[in-house]
């Protein structure tokens, strides 16, 4: 039973060759390209719109320097939004769901938003791992605890994303073979449980767009501290 649980998050393979490259590259196919006429379907009319607002809701706080990573977390976002909510959709495989990849987003962008304040602001950046006026026993503990937590940030950038969506992945699948094992010995009791599955299915995709969104808006923060 538990290798049946955890076998959707196993990557599948057709050949030999690992179907997780095509998740990666499914999104941006089902992405709509602008076109350059004066006027454009309603599909590219509501990409756009939702580029605009996005990008102008995550940087409205950062200064201009910042505004250099609109393209970088914009993709990361569509990214993000498309493999989540794709990952619902039946046999499919939710890449998002692996901690080595959403570790491997979370590393590298937070190293860079880090590398940027070192560089270009050493000594506020020096300053965070020591608050002003702590007392002079604390200095040694408040730097090591700082430090920590400035460590612990990718980490629970990428626990987070996995987290989640696992845990809803997991409830999505017992409630639906609770649904199917009750329909025929107990149909009104199966029939609740399907209810209770339709509304967690829409939680889960509320959470997909959320856990997308959280995931840049902390990079954004990030950047923000550094910038």
């Amino acid at each position: 039973m538990t290798m049946n649980l955890f076998s959707q998050f196993a990557s599948p393979t057709l050949l030999g060759i690992p179907l997780i490259l095509v998740a990666f590259v499914v999104p941006w196919l089902l992405f709509p390209t602008p076109c350059n006429r004066w006027t454009t379907n309603r599909l590219v009319t509501i990409q756009s719109w939702f580029v605009k607002t996005f990008t102008k809701q995550i940087f409205l706080p950062l200064n201009t320097p910042g505004h250099k990573w609109a393209l970088i977390l914009a993709s990361l976002m569509i990214f993000l939004l498309g493999m989540n909510l794709l990952g619902l959709l039946p046999y499919t495989f939710t890449p998002t769901t692996q901690l080595s990849l959403n570790l491997g987003l979370a590393i590298p962008l937070w190293l860079a938003t880090v590398a940027i304040g070192f560089r270009n602001q050493l000594t506020a950046s020096l300053g965070h791992f020591l608050p002003e006026g702590t007392p002079t026993p604390l200095i040694p503990i408040l730097i090591i605890i700082e430090t920590i937590s400035l460590f612990i940030r990718p980490l629970a950038l990428g626990v987070r994303l996995t987290a989640n969506l696992t845990a809803g992945h997991l409830l999505i699948q017992l409630i639906s073979t609770a649904t199917m094992a009750l329909l025929f010995s107990n149909p009104v009791v199966s029939s609740l449980t399907f209810a209770t599955l339709l509304l967690l299915t829409m939680l889960e995709i509320a959470v997909a767009m959320i856990q997308a969104y959280v995931f840049v808006l902390l990079l954004s923060l990030y950047l923000q501290e550094n910038t």
